[in-house]
């Protein structure tokens, strides 16, 4: 029998009982949960998709690698680690600089945002399929993400505010895409994640005089997580290799590659005080990510984008430059700057989207395991 009455997150072995051990104690915050419901291109959003789709996906021709997998999920080498323990430090809060303060919080519900927004997804193709294979998996990955987004509702609660993840659920607004575009998107965003995590911790490992919350000390597992989520999407894109081989498929692939790369560029630069704090430079650190992604992405990714083009960092900077001027002009009502400042943005896209591309051959063997 499972145990409904667990006192925290990181102890359940299943994402209903994450959920609903999150949800005790909930100090609830409206300005919190008004910026999680937030739908912007820069904000985390909620996905549906065709569960049916999803549902008659066959991992026979995987099936070797498929379970190797599962197995090492089923084995939840990190049950019991998402929560304070005596590595925890005091955190001021009150003491914190203002605009550090503001910046870390907009992280921390952000990251909660992107968490639960995977637990979301993953938790609903759990209930709605009968394929053996695809529904033990999102139960899997339901179950660490609720699990990651409980553990930020914990560093948010000492600072007196915490995300309504059930009011979310309700209230957020739903975006659908067809199948393939949720590989493509999670497969980036959980390799992505792994690749921000695993940056942030070795920077920190070697020079903990920056480390100025312990959440960060939880970050190497936690990006483990998200490796073996992305290797679970890139087994889903092994099963039908249209996915990954077509022209056309191509073209949407380094679209997202693309989308994915501005996206966050954009917003890190948009927490300046964080990055200091964290002794790190936005530039640097976006060029370090980008470079293990793709690394990573060679696994599934028949191409990878140039950041090493004369023309990528520039016109990452005139598409930064653009988004300034953008929420400017919308804070202020200028119209006119604002339908140039769109232009000017989505001109800057399109020059990063049309660099050629890296092309390369993928391995027979998808799966890897963390390196960095």
């Amino acid at each position: 029998m499972k145990d409904t009455n667990l006192s925290h997150s990181a102890d359940a072995s299943t994402v209903e009982e994450a959920l609903a051990a999150d949800n005790q104690g909930v100090v609830d915050s409206e300005s919190a949960t008004a910026v999680a419901l937030q739908n912007t291109l820069l904000t985390p959003r909620f996905y549906t998709t065709d569960f049916d789709a999803m549902d008659s996906i066959n991992v026979d021709g995987i099936r070797e690698e498929w379970d190797t997998l599962i197995n090492q999920m089923k084995a939840d080498p990190n049950k019991g680690h998402f929560k304070k323990n005596e590595d925890w430090d005091h955190v001021d809060w009150d003491g914190m600089e203002p605009k550090l303060r503001a910046e870390f919080i907009d992280f921390l519900i952000s990251s909660c945002t992107a968490e639960f927004s995977g637990c979301v997804l993953y938790k609903e193709m759990k209930r709605r399929g009968n394929n053996k294979d695809i529904v033990e998996l999102f139960q899997l990955m339901a179950r660490d993400e609720a699990r990651h987004a409980g553990f930020i509702n914990d560093a948010l609660r000492e600072a007196g505010i915490a995300v309504n993840l059930g009011f979310l659920t309700q209230n957020k607004k739903y975006t659908y895409f067809r199948p393939k575009f949720i590989y493509y998107a999670t497969y980036l965003s959980e390799k992505i994640g792994y690749a921000r995590y695993i940056t942030i911790y070795r920077h920190l490992e070697a020079n903990p005089e920056y480390r100025f919350h312990p959440i960060f000390k939880w970050f190497r597992e936690w990006c483990n997580d998200e490796f073996s989520h992305g290797e679970a999407f890139a087994l889903l894109m092994k099963t039908d290799p249209k996915l990954t081989s077509t022209w056309y498929n191509k073209l949407w692939i380094k679209f997202f590659l693309t989308a994915f790369c501005a996206t966050m560029y954009i917003r890190d630069h948009q927490r300046p005080a964080f990055h200091a704090a964290l002794g790190i430079d936005p530039d640097e650190y976006a060029h370090e990510v980008f470079r293990k992604t793709f690394e990573i992405s060679k696994q599934v990714y028949p191409l990878m984008l140039d950041i090493d083009h004369p023309r990528w960092q520039h016109t990452l900077e005139a598409l930064q430059r653009a988004n300034l001027d953008l929420a400017e002009a919308e804070a202020n009502g200028k119209f006119f700057k604002k339908i140039g400042a769109k232009a000017r943005a989505g001109m800057a896209f399109a020059s990063l989207y049309l660099i050629p591309a890296k092309t390369h051959e993928v391995n027979r063997v998808t799966r890897l395991e963390p390196a960095y």
